[in-house]
């Protein structure tokens, strides 16, 4: 069945050409792996610099999150769970692995909306109680294109304020809101630094993903050491087929660490990806990587979300291509579900039961990598 999208429409955006003017770590060290899609940029000369944060495991990176059973979309998607029947999953069997699960992707909603009832704090602490989970990231909504109903950085850490050792904020700043002024945006971030966020995010504007007024929000994460999460689809942080203005963006701010999230980049998961792909959960199975193994291999500051349906998809719709996938970006890919409102079922939580992965790798996909970035 085709996932039917719902979520809120935003404007078409202009074209934007940002320069890459500095390239972004890359991973000599890793190996080349048989996911690896071609990237056409080999030119592309490494930086010198040691990366920012090597994504190395020592251990279980402190206490985090486990998750729940389902489908989930990009906010405001619903779906049937591509690839597979959903499996019910239960504390238990979630803390039989051992490990620390770090939910890297949830939202709180403050009213209905699309049928869906609001989510608070205590709602989504209860739900992660239910199904084992630690900790969890929740990500503000502050854009038009974001979702019908905003959840503002200010509500967002108003919220999780009761949660210290739970909940983990995100802020957002949508880049238009520099129309007021650069000092004006920059004095926003601070504020909500010092009340404690942990990363930017999410990042969800109808603008080109290379805008200068978002490339001015980069330098500020970078200024204040904030892990970025965006979406990019056709109609928030977009891009073109082949992610050409991405690839610029991460090489250009190698101290910004970047989690990419949504249909735009996760289609890239194969080589045949096609314009309207970009808003879409392409299916079949994969013949040839496209460019987010590309990427991820040449980029260390380049982090692939796994929630959403867009998430699942990608490692659903060929298991064997998801399976080799996992196993050779490990240390790169974020454990996530995107949950947003009471009842939603999500799919990630079968992924550590789906795939056979080495004890290290799962250390990294549920934990590891996101505590490595985290302000």
């Amino acid at each position: 069945m085709t996932p039917t999208r719902d979520d809120g429409s935003g404007p078409t955006g202009t074209d934007s050409q940002a320069t890459a003017t500095s390239a972004a770590t890359r991973r000599d060290d890793a190996p080349s792996p048989d996911v690896s899609g071609s990237t056409n940029d080999g030119d592309r000369t490494s930086s010198a610099r040691e990366p920012i944060r090597r994504r190395v495991l020592e251990g279980a990176a402190g206490a985090v999150a486990a998750g729940t059973v389902g489908t989930t979309g990009s906010v405001g998607a619903t779906a049937d769970e591509p690839g597979g029947e959903t499996v019910d999953r239960t504390a238990a069997r979630q803390e039989a692995d051992g490990l620390p699960l770090l939910d890297g992707h949830v939202h709180l909603i403050p009213e209905s909306t699309l049928g869906r009832d609001p989510l608070d704090a205590d709602g989504l602490v209860a739900w992660m109680d239910d199904n084992g989970i630690d900790r969890a990231v929740v990500l503000a909504l502050d854009s038009p294109e974001a979702y019908p109903v905003p959840a503002s950085s200010p509500w967002i850490l108003e919220q999780v304020e009761p949660y210290p050792e739970r909940l983990l904020p995100f802020c957002t700043i949508d880049p238009r809101t520099i129309v007021y002024g650069e000092d004006a945006v920059e004095e926003l971030l601070e504020r909500y630094v010092e009340r404690g966020i942990r990363g930017f995010g999410e990042l969800k504007a109808g603008v080109p993903i290379d805008d200068p007024r978002a490339e001015r929000i980069y330098e500020l994460c970078a200024e204040y050491e904030l892990p970025i999460l965006f979406h990019t689809d056709e109609k928030a942080m977009m891009d073109e087929v082949g992610l050409p203005r991405l690839e610029d963006v991460v090489a250009s701010f190698p101290e910004v660490d970047f989690l990419a999230h949504a249909h735009g980049w996760w289609a890239h998961v194969a080589a045949d990806v096609e314009e309207a792909d970009l808003g879409d959960y392409p299916d079949g199975e994969i013949d040839e990587p496209g460019r987010v193994p590309a990427l991820l291999e040449r980029y260390d500051n380049l982090y692939g979300d796994l929630s959403g349906i867009s998430g699942w998809n990608a490692l659903t719709r060929d298991p064997a291509f998801g399976q080799a996938f996992l196993e050779t970006h490990a240390e790169q890919l974020i454990f996530g579900t995107d949950y947003i409102y009471p009842g939603q079922e999500v799919p990630q939580l079968e992924l550590f039961e789906r795939f056979d992965l080495e004890r290290s790798a799962r250390e990294a996909i549920r934990s590891g990598n996101l505590e490595g970035v985290l302000r």
